[in-house]
């Protein structure tokens, strides 16, 4: 059950994820926030919300995309429940323990948010919607935090903890950059300078998440459970 948990759930979400925005990306008809008129996905001009909506920018209808993205939102509630078995794996330590079961509780809070997203589409429940996208990154601030500490505390690899605090500095980057960069309502310019920044931090939090999944493996064959 924790090897179910910790090591393969964590890893499936990353790739569902993936899988689920490419073929979102691939079926949208076209449209951003400044521009209703083009066509198709753009990388550099299109939120990865813009696939979540009823409808595309450019007012057609959006129904591939919209199952697709939100339903690879909603894995990230698998992510959530997996974070709280975690805890189990630094049993040995009762410092790493609690601040293990610390950090998976913001977790669990931080991917439910993100699974809030995909209920939310941003052409029916904007405030909604936002709330949660923007919050579920500040979760994932403190989350890091105590969990860079547990991994340098315990005996896996420096490099786990190492790609934790990486994921811990660009998410704090993010969260800064969201209170004090230019509202994407304001120009095409900061719209996609906030494109490309979400892209970035999303492909680090993917990368960081699938490495945890090896940290968290790497601790359980310490252990006398699975």
């Amino acid at each position: 059950m924790y090897n179910f948990w910790t090591v393969k759930v964590i890893r499936f979400i990353p790739l569902v994820f993936i899988f689920g925005v490419v073929i979102a990306m691939l079926f949208y008809p076209g449209g951003n926030i400044h521009n209703p008129e083009q066509i198709g996905y753009s990388l550099t001009n299109n939120f990865l919300s813009d696939l979540g909506g009823i409808n595309s920018r450019s007012d057609e209808t959006n129904v591939i995309s919209f199952l697709f993205f939100n339903a690879s939102m909603l894995v990230f509630a698998l992510g959530g429940v997996g974070f709280l078995f975690v805890p189990r794996l630094f049993k040995a330590d009762k410092i790493n323990y609690y601040l293990a079961l610390i950090g998976s509780a913001f977790f669990f809070f931080g991917s439910f948010f993100f699974a809030a997203v995909g209920l939310t589409p941003h052409d029916l429940y904007l405030n909604e919607h936002v709330f949660f996208a923007i919050n579920g990154f500040r979760l994932l601030v403190p989350a890091a935090i105590f969990y860079f500490i547990v991994l340098l505390r315990s005996p896996v690899k420096n490099s786990y903890s190492l790609l934790t605090f990486i994921f811990l500095l660009s998410t704090f980057a993010y969260v800064v950059f969201q209170i004090v960069g230019e509202s994407p309502l304001l120009s095409p310019e900061a719209m996609s300078r906030q494109v490309i920044m979400q892209k970035l931090i999303t492909l680090v939090h993917l990368i960081s998440i699938f490495s945890l999944s090896y940290a968290f493996n790497s601790q359980l064959k310490n252990m006398d459970i699975n």
